[in-house]
């Protein structure tokens, strides 16, 4: 009877092991998630999000054997660090939207029309771009594809393995210029339409100086803005999705 006892205290000592370290990787990846971590979110919601999480990847993940006095501290910092990093390259995707809105917005003359709800005040055509998709990835299943993604990153990257700093440093660089790469590729249109805008306004003012070009051309420039983002953005938004799932569908290619 007490060998009884003692195997099911061992093994839910075991159990609230692997749930905290667990917490660790998933807490740390789903405060940093884009749509469910945003600063407008509240602390209690990211809790509850990163509990609900742990528990349906909890029968998915097994213990790694601890040896018994050993110290933690380097593991439960591994498993914070993996989870953060995680999180912050689907950020960096999603912020890859807020660049690519910036780029538009100064290539037809919208960048001051608006400010954003950030700390930093965002061009309005950033924010309708940045929400556009992250309604986009939560009407595409976001919570499911976390989910598995979590699990795929648990199977190839178990606890108690560690990262190499100078993987982590060249990770971090590679991952910053990413965004840019990928929010100008976003942005291409937007560019585009304004060396035609700016090439043509030079020519006009060209042949007719006593025309003001300027008075003319600001709002044709704004309205095709407005115009273009409307037929763009169904065609955009779908690319960045891609490249979105394919970083949840295959998350150890996101780590170092």
């Amino acid at each position: 009877m007490m060998a009884q006892i003692q195997e099911i205290m061992g093994f839910g000592q075991d159990a609230l092991t692997l749930f905290g370290l667990l917490f660790l990787r998933i807490g740390a990846f789903v405060s940093v998630l884009p749509a469910l971590g945003d600063q407008m979110i509240p602390a209690r919601v990211k809790l509850a999000i990163a509990l609900v999480v742990v528990v349906s990847v909890f029968p998915a993940v097994n213990l790694p054997s601890i040896e018994p006095g050993a110290p933690l501290v380097f593991l439960f910092f591994s498993e914070t660090l993996v989870g953060f990093m995680f999180g912050i390259t689907l950020r960096f995707l999603s912020h890859a939207l807020l660049v690519a809105g910036a780029i538009a917005a100064q290539s037809t003359s919208l960048s001051q029309l608006l400010g954003g709800p950030s700390i930093d005040p965002q061009p309005a055509l950033s924010n309708i771009i940045y929400m556009a998709g992250l309604v986009l990835i939560i009407l595409a299943d976001l919570h499911i594809k976390i989910i598995w993604a979590l699990v795929e990153l648990y199977r190839f990257l178990p606890i108690g393995v560690f990262l190499v700093p100078l993987d982590v440093m060249t990770w971090g660089v590679d991952s910053v210029a990413s965004i840019f790469g990928l929010g100008f590729v976003l942005a291409a249109p937007f560019v585009l339409v304004s060396l035609i805008y700016n090439v043509a306004m030079g020519i006009i003012n060209k042949a007719m100086p006593q025309l003001m070009v300027a008075f003319v051309g600001a709002p044709a420039i704004t309205a095709g803005g407005m115009i273009l983002l409307f037929i763009s953005l169904p065609i955009l938004l779908p690319i960045w999705l891609q490249r979105f799932d394919a970083v949840l569908a295959a998350p150890l290619q996101a780590l170092p």
